[in-house]
């Protein structure tokens, strides 16, 4: 499952929006989880007849409003995100996870996983300050007991921050492995920042996020 720290999304040079019911949480949200082949490779769009039904997960809007937000522009309450993820990636899973499983195995490794939460017990907070890639990344696996990738994207400053954490689970969707390849971040540097949401990041509806 890959996590985004909502504030490094609009802390950079790619615009972004709020969900049109409210300014998500300062906290990691879900952004994806993509079946991948161990050689890092992933399918994708594997079943174009799996269309995204709403309906059939209706009892998990609202968690995912909470958990999976959407910041691309225009403002939109994310069904176009969901529905994307489902095409995509989700359709991949379906010999072991229906479209309610899916999204469901996703929220629960949010619960599971408490990202913001590891990352302060180690003493890195979400302050706008800098700390070393090398500790954030340790704090996370430490947390978890596995291996995990940290990227890093460039903010509105020219700084390194922290942006995504990638957390591998087996082909159920519950349980944390290894991952097989661990992605590095190409925009890593020996320190990063921890963002703080910034009130001039929020763009207007004119701007474009593409998925």
């Amino acid at each position: 499952m890959t996590s985004i720290w909502n504030p490094a999304s609009c802390d950079s040079k790619i615009k972004c929006c709020y969900p049109t019911n409210g300014k998500p949480a300062e906290d990691f949200g879900i952004l994806g989880l993509w079946p991948n082949y161990n050689n890092g490779s992933f399918p994708k769009s594997c079943n174009k007849n799996a269309r995204y039904a709403e309906t059939q997960i209706s009892d998990l809007i609202s968690s995912m409003q909470k958990n999976w937000p959407t910041l691309f522009c225009p403002s939109n309450n994310g069904t176009r995100f969901w529905s994307h993820e489902w095409k995509k990636h989700g359709t991949c899973s379906l010999s072991m996870l229906d479209m309610h499983s899916y999204f469901q195995a996703a929220l629960a490794l949010k619960e599971k996983v408490n990202l913001l939460q590891i990352l302060k017990n180690a003493g890195i907070k979400p302050d706008g300050g800098f700390y070393s890639y090398e500790a954030i990344k340790e704090a996370i696996e430490k947390g978890i007991g596995h291996t995990a990738g940290v990227e890093c994207n460039i903010d509105l400053s020219g700084n390194s921050q922290l942006f995504e954490v990638y957390i591998c689970v087996d082909k159920s969707g519950s349980k944390i492995i290894d991952c097989p390849i661990v992605p590095e971040s190409k925009r890593r540097k020996e320190t990063v920042e921890f963002a703080v949401f910034r009130s001039e990041s929020l763009l207007d509806e004119k701007s474009a996020y593409s998925l």
